[in-house]
């Protein structure tokens, strides 16, 4: 037998669904807009006459945007950061969860080695002295400049080390009698049963290196090694200090600012919008085990 729910249940249950209704208004409707600017003409969007649907429907912002070679280049360059950077980032994340989810008794100076961790959340050297850092070890202008630095996200190796210690203890104890090594248990026990929180973990990473654009402004002198979101960022400072072609004078003439910058905005975030859908359904399996602590 169903059981009814009563009518404050079903008041509250509606008052949730307004609220997350309108919440998600808040978040989606600034996109809508931002994209209908994008492929409106200069004309409308100087009158300001935009709203959430394009008006005098317009593709030369686009067109503008995609036919500079330095937004192809900056672009390759963000695709390469990601798929180094996430490896890398997984990479350590696994090799530093593993033995911080011990047990104190199986690694010695277990709680050190942790806070010596959690220490660099909380103090960093400063922006000067890392600089000095990157300058001194010859990573100016390299595309190590952009990973090294974050290659530990020590916020992800807590919430992987949790959701290890969520593990049964009884399979890497079965494990050891077979004979196998932490390797061994490490590559075939604990990151199989951890692939939600890896995968969640992933998309963070993945996320940080697309969407990080001021590492980039300060460790490359040179432009064309720029990533994408550096690149968009001095974008408009370099269209006037640059040459530019017959046909991108042409354009400019035809283009409103705002068109400009709405177009490299909806370009930049469409490989993260066509990723998210993909992982989201990890986030619940794998941040909530590994965020709490029992």
């Amino acid at each position: 037998m169903v059981e009814q729910p009563t009518f404050g249940r079903r008041m509250f249950i509606a008052g949730n669904i307004v609220f997350l209704t309108a919440l998600s208004l808040l978040c989606l409707l600034p996109v809508i807009h931002v994209l209908a600017v994008s492929f409106s003409s200069s004309t409308a969007v100087n009158a300001g006459t935009v709203g959430l649907r394009p008006v005098d429907f317009s593709l030369k912002a686009y067109e503008f945007v995609l036919q500079k070679e330095a937004f192809a280049k900056s672009f390759a360059k963000s695709v390469q950061r990601v798929l180094l950077g996430a490896s890398l980032n997984m990479t350590m994340i696994v090799l530093a969860a593993y033995p911080l989810s011990k047990e104190a008794g199986a690694l010695r100076y277990r709680t050190v080695y942790a806070w010596f961790f959690v220490l660099t959340i909380l103090f960093n050297g400063g922006l000067v002295p890392s600089y000095l850092t990157v300058k001194m070890t010859g990573l100016l202008d390299t595309i190590w400049v952009l990973l090294i630095p974050t290659a530990v996200p020590v916020f992800s190796v807590v919430l992987l080390l949790n959701f290890f210690r969520g593990l049964p203890k009884e399979l890497e104890e079965a494990a050891f009698i077979d004979g196998a090594g932490h390797l061994t248990t490490l590559l075939r026990i604990y990151i199989p049963l951890s692939m939600p929180a890896m995968a969640a973990l992933s998309l963070f990473s993945v996320v940080m290196h697309w969407n990080s654009w001021f590492d980039g402004l300060i460790y490359m002198n040179r432009s064309e090694n720029y990533p994408l979101q550096s690149y968009l960022q001095t974008f408009i400072i370099q269209q006037d200090m640059n040459a530019v072609t017959e046909k991108e004078v042409v354009l400019m003439k035809e283009l409103s600012d705002r068109s400009i910058k709405s177009a490299q905005i909806i370009l930049a975030t469409l490989p993260i919008l066509f990723l998210y859908p993909f992982l989201q359904k990890y986030f619940m399996q794998g941040i909530v085990p590994g965020s709490v602590k029992e």
